[in-house]
């Protein structure tokens, strides 16, 4: 599976990144967890832990579709949905 590295991410436009998304998409815990996203359960247990006054510090993503590998690196760099 394909990782990116997220950093500094409003919520809310993450958030409809994530629902473009065709694939699974896992956080992966500092602890070695993996949280999947589109799971609204897990979206709640793994922002919790990440969240910094309102936007993501810092996530490493794993990507079972490619596309959304690069859907998401795209959001990273340029903040585009």
């Amino acid at each position: 599976m394909a990782s990116v590295d997220m950093h500094d991410i409003d919520l809310k436009e993450f958030n409809e990144v994530l629902a473009a998304c065709k694939g699974d998409v896992f956080m992966v815990t500092p602890e070695g967890d993996r949280l999947n996203l589109k799971s609204r359960l897990c979206q709640l247990i793994g922002f919790t832990k990440l969240i910094e006054g309102g936007s993501i510090a810092e996530a490493k993503l794993e990507c079972s579709d490619p596309e959304d590998q690069r859907r998401l690196f795209r959001f990273n760099m340029f903040g585009e949905k």
